[in-house]
């Protein structure tokens, strides 16, 4: 951890959530007039596109059908590590694109003056001199050797039958596979969703859970996802102390909110990126300051 160069984490898998935190950190972060080095967790996969399917079909072939991009062996934990470390001792390290989409690999070929397509990476470069803080955004910020290096660690997490039913659309709407196919990558998950993923929320200082209120039970015959109205959002901090957090104040700010626990706060889900506002500023404000006159 660092007072000079924080590192700010928020771990939470595809469609979890995690792009509402990073809209609400772009708000911040401008209002705030801080310059932060944004780093996406893709970008730390241990294969490219092609790499990752020849190796999943090798893995499967031994007997093992539990290999996916949740787990330490199709990631680079030690670099996210390393870079955690190296940014809050020196406010430098490296850091690459993963490339999603054509357009992407366009764009990062213009600005880096590479030769990349989609799936693949850029080569390794050096973070931009003179970044105030570091925001993290992916699968695996808050994995057990990364975690001592972060000094704001958030959660996004639905609860599991509501991740499930957005995977299912999301992958079968968008990218048009079966449905039979989508169950099977749930299921391969599964290992390294209890072993990777799930114990990075027991690390956070604050963790956004989104909970329905309509009936989830069986995710594999939902008809569509619960809208963000039919939805609440469980706010936990591990210790409230750490960065002062005055609830009378969240309770008067954030409408139809309530206090569930001495730790806890329920927000309306339609208010997820005001709540998230209203909590994350003055915590990045004060860790900017700090880093100031550290």
């Amino acid at each position: 951890m660092s007072k000079k160069h924080p590192v700010i984490a928020v771990t939470g898998s595809s469609g979890a959530g995690t792009s509402t935190v990073k809209t609400a950190f772009e708000h911040i972060l401008r209002r705030e007039n801080v310059k932060a080095e944004i780093v996406e967790g893709d970008s730390y996969h241990r294969y490219d596109r092609m790499a990752m399917k020849t190796k999943m079909a090798e893995e499967e072939q031994a007997g093992n059908l539990d290999f996916s991009h949740f787990g330490a062996n199709a990631n680079l934990f030690d670099k996210i590590a390393e870079l955690f470390e190296t940014y809050g001792r020196t406010g430098g390290g490296q850091k690459r694109y993963y490339v999603h989409n054509d357009e992407e690999a366009v764009a990062l070929n213009k600005r880096l003056g590479c030769d990349v397509g989609s799936g693949d990476f850029t080569p390794w470069e050096d973070l931009a001199a003179g970044t105030d803080m570091l925001f993290y955004e992916g699968l695996h910020g808050l994995v057990k050797d990364a975690a001592p290096h972060v000094d704001l660690g958030i959660g996004v997490v639905p609860i599991v039958n509501l991740e499930w039913i957005q995977k299912i659309f999301r992958d079968n709407d968008a990218r048009g596979y079966a449905e039979d196919v989508i169950v099977d990558t749930i299921l391969r998950r599964m290992h390294d969703y209890v072993h990777d993923i799930t114990p990075q929320f027991g690390r956070t200082d604050i963790n956004f859970q989104r909970v329905p209120t309509v009936d989830t039970s069986n995710p594999f015959i939902a008809r569509d996802i619960p809208t963000p109205d039919e939805s609440m959002v469980v706010i936990r901090f591990a210790k409230p102390s750490k960065f002062n957090v005055d609830f009378p104040h969240l309770l008067s700010m954030l409408e139809g909110s309530f206090m569930s626990r001495r730790n806890t706060i329920v927000v309306p889900g339609g208010k997820m990126g005001l709540a998230m506002e209203v909590i994350l500023t003055p915590i990045i404000h004060d860790l900017y300051e700090a880093s100031k006159t550290a």
